[in-house]
């Protein structure tokens, strides 16, 4: 055999190289572990209705993902239940009173759109749950806005009154308060403190990149603490920040989505700190009060720059 007609025997590229044998159902099943106590105190805080929407979003978006599946002419694969996952997560930004309709019609976008559309599982650019809440966000605002959907309730949310009243409104809010999800948001987002837990264990386990994770909430609190520096009387804590809104949903569960998030160390935190600042920015300067889903929307779309930074391949000339 000629040498011209040799095939190489190794490829060289930049890493990673580690593959840990997980399977996907197997991280889903993970995923969906860590995400139950925070849908359980939804269900506490919300009663049925949060059921209802979380229900609701799993099976629209598994039927929709079988369909899809089928129309494409491929293997039904949704017992591996990622899809089950991200209409999970997308359920979790959504009001407790939210109607059938907005539930079904977002979840079935989340995966027709935000993934399927793109070849399916890994093949999606931007978190899938997040396709389909800002595809409802844009069109019908006031029913995806918690402030409007849930009146009969004492509950506020801090994140709306600080940003008309300024931090003086909420200096008395006790923290603990907001880890036990006393505040109003999406059913499953504002249950900071289950959250925390549910995501340090997905950490621990391994399930997600915590370089992301902990890089994210380094930028938020790193931002939020130089506004606060500026005027405490305008601009909260950065305590206040991490646990308001989403930012826990964001940092744990929605930054570090597999298919949309970088593979590299280095990308992973330069990824991970401008996504937390951006959150900041657009709390401050934007007319969304929360901003961790827009901020996360824009951090996907840089993400295959940021893996562009890699070292050079050991052999490369």
């Amino acid at each position: 055999m000629s040498q011209t007609n040799q095939q190489p025997l190794l490829a060289v590229s930049a890493p990673p190289f580690w593959h840990c044998g997980r399977t996907v159902r197997n991280a889903s099943l993970n995923m969906l572990l860590a995400l139950a106590p925070a849908a359980l105190m939804a269900v506490l805080h919300w009663g049925i209705p949060a059921a209802r929407v979380m229900a609701l979003a799993m099976l629209t978006g598994i039927v929709t993902e079988a369909v899809c599946q089928k129309l494409m002419g491929r293997e039904i694969s949704v017992d591996d239940l990622s899809g089950a996952v991200s209409c999970l997560l997308f359920a979790f930004l959504l009001p407790a009173s939210a109607p059938w309709w907005l539930v079904m019609l977002g979840a079935a976008l989340s995966i027709s759109l935000g993934k399927m559309a793109f070849g399916g599982l890994g093949a999606n650019p931007v978190n899938t749950a997040l396709v389909g809440w800002a595809m409802l966000y844009v069109s019908w605002p006031a029913l995806m806005d918690p402030n409007t959907m849930q009146l009969d309730t004492a509950l506020i949310d801090p994140l709306v009154r600080l940003k008309y009243f300024g931090a003086e409104a909420v200096n008395h809010i006790d923290l603990t308060d907001l880890l036990l999800g006393n505040q109003i948001g999406g059913l499953g987002a504002a249950q900071a403190g289950a959250l925390f837990l549910g995501g340090s264990y997905l950490a621990a386990r391994g399930v997600i990149r915590w370089e992301i994770a902990l890089s994210f909430f380094v930028g938020v609190f790193l931002v939020g603490a130089l506004y606060n520096m500026i005027d405490p009387a305008l601009y909260a804590t950065p305590f206040f920040h991490l646990c308001t809104g989403s930012t826990l949903l964001g940092g744990f569960f929605l930054a570090t989505e597999w298919a949309s998030s970088p593979d590299r160390p280095l990308p992973m935190m330069l990824y991970g700190l401008l996504g937390g600042a951006l959150v900041i920015i657009i709390r401050v300067y934007g007319v969304y009060p929360d901003g961790v889903p827009f901020a996360i929307l824009l951090i996907n779309l840089l993400a295959p720059l940021l893996d562009s930074i890699h070292p050079k391949p050991f052999g490369v000339r």
